[in-house]
C-alpha cells in the first residue's frame, strides 16, 4: 500500500522523517496518511506553529515499517478524511537540521555580553602582533 510521509531534506543525507512522541511513551511515531492532501494539511499546521516546512512524500507503507523498526520507531496509519493536527508543543532539537542550516558544534561562537566588538578586535589586533 502507497501512504504519505512527511520528509525534511528529502534526498540529502541530512534526511529526516516527521515524528510525534506521545507523552506516555517514550518512543517516536511516523504518521503514514492513506490521502496526499491530509498529509499536506497536516504539513501546513506544522508551518502554522513556526516548525520547518516538510515535504510529502509518496512511499511504500513496508519501507516506513521496516526503517520503524530498525530505528525502534512505532507508526501509525492516519486513515483518509482524518483531520489529525500536530501537538502544540514542537521539539526544539532534531537529528538532523535545516538545509543550509549550520549544526550547533560548528556554529561561531558568541562573544561574552560584556565585552563590545571594538574590544574584542582589539584583543584580536594585539594577539595577532604577538605571531
Amino acid at each position: 500500500m502507497r501512504v504519505y510521509v512527511l520528509l525534511f531534506n528529502p534526498g540529502t543525507e541530512n534526511e529526516g522523517i516527521h515524528t510525534l512522541k506521545l507523552k506516555d511513551e517514550d518512543r517516536n511515531v511516523v504518521l503514514m496518511f492513506e490521502s496526499e492532501e491530509d498529509a499536506t494539511r497536516y504539513g501546513l499546521l506544522l508551518e502554522a506553529q513556526d516548525f520547518l516546512s516538510p515535504n510529502v512524500e509518496e512511499i511504500e507503507s513496508e519501507e516506513v515499517e521496516e526503517f520503524c523498526e530498525e530505528a525502534n520507531y512505532d507508526c501509525v496509519i492516519v486513515p483518509e478524511g482524518t483531520l489529525a493536527i500536530p501537538p502544540e508543543a514542537v521539539l526544539e532539537a532534531t537529528d538532523w537540521q535545516a538545509e543550509g542550516e549550520v549544526p550547533p558544534a560548528e556554529e561561531e561562537a558568541e562573544p561574552p555580553s560584556d565585552m563590545s566588538g571594538t574590544e574584542l578586535d582589539a584583543i584580536r589586533q594585539r594577539l595577532e602582533k604577538l605571531l
